[in-house]
């Protein structure tokens, strides 16, 4: 399955509704992380009903415990395509038996992907089908290739913020036996730099007022992804060596320490009404 024009071409997979590819067929650049197994087998999961796991890997509701895996269930499970013509194609998935073990909330989710010119816009529909309120978060987890081109390497890149930022930054321990701390920082631009993975694991911001974020390379070649709306802004490569980074939007974001709160109380969780929908949306533009 593929989204096409004179420039570009991008590709899908059912499963997990994921990009396979973004390809620039005039300098043969492929921007999307390929998976791999050495660094990280996934490309750019979409996290539904839940980003990342609660600190115990379950949780409870009603009297029953329940457990997802890591980053929720729309990652696992194959979509159907509902419609594709030549620059639109929308995916969806109904709450199915497997889905209700882990999660106890009917739903109706759609994807949408729009390709014009260089930009991937990509929408989501998700409503509750139930008839009880509904809790949920929602996150973005879309990897790219760094370096872009030969010759280069992972250092020669850097992420900027489109405006300069005044922000939190989300400190946790990484053995997860501490409270996260908020630390304040003040940039435009971030180095990327294996040991600042080495040091935060995750960088992850709170509230950055920018409308996107870059991703550029010495060459003049890049990736921006649109991240305004969301309240949290996540930056990840697993180790060093590792050939991609992921920028990632998030609405709310995993445990980091032992917290006795319901599920729905969690941070960044929200709460759709029956027969509502909630709708978001990024883009990822290429250069």
């Amino acid at each position: 399955m593929k989204l096409e024009n004179k420039r570009y071409e991008v590709t899908f997979t059912t499963k997990g509704g994921e990009i396979q590819s973004f390809t620039d067929k005039q300098t043969g650049i492929q921007y999307m992380w390929q998976g791999d197994d050495t660094y990280w087998s996934g490309k750019n999961p979409s996290l539904f009903p839940i980003v990342g796991n609660t600190h115990t890997k379950d949780y409870e509701i009603d009297g029953k415990t329940y457990a997802m895996k890591n980053h929720g269930l729309i990652r696992y499970a194959d979509l159907q395509v509902k419609h594709i013509d030549k620059d639109t194609m929308v995916m969806q998935l109904d709450s199915n038996e497997e889905t209700l073990r882990q999660y106890p909330f009917p739903f109706h989710y759609e994807v949408m992907y729009r390709l014009q010119n260089d930009t991937l816009t990509i929408t989501y529909h998700i409503t509750n089908t139930g008839n009880q309120e509904m809790p949920f978060t929602f996150g973005l987890h879309p990897g790219f290739q760094c370096p872009l081109c030969e010759e280069e390497s992972f250092e020669d890149y850097r992420i900027r913020f489109s405006q300069p930022e005044t922000m939190q930054q989300l400190v946790f321990d990484k053995a997860f036996k501490k409270p996260y701390q908020l630390e304040h920082r003040q940039l435009q631009t971030i180095p990327c730099d294996y040991a600042l993975f080495e040091q935060y694991a995750t960088l992850i911001y709170k509230h950055p007022k920018s409308t996107f974020v870059s991703l550029e390379g010495p060459k003049g070649h890049g990736v921006e992804v649109s991240i305004f709306g969301y309240p949290y802004f996540a930056i990840w490569t697993p180790k060093r060596n590792a050939p991609f980074i992921c920028l990632e939007p998030w609405y709310g974001h995993a445990d980091y320490s032992k917290l006795d709160v319901a599920f729905k109380d969690r941070e960044g969780m929200m709460s759709l009404s029956p027969n509502k929908t909630f709708t978001t949306s990024y883009t990822i533009r290429v250069y």
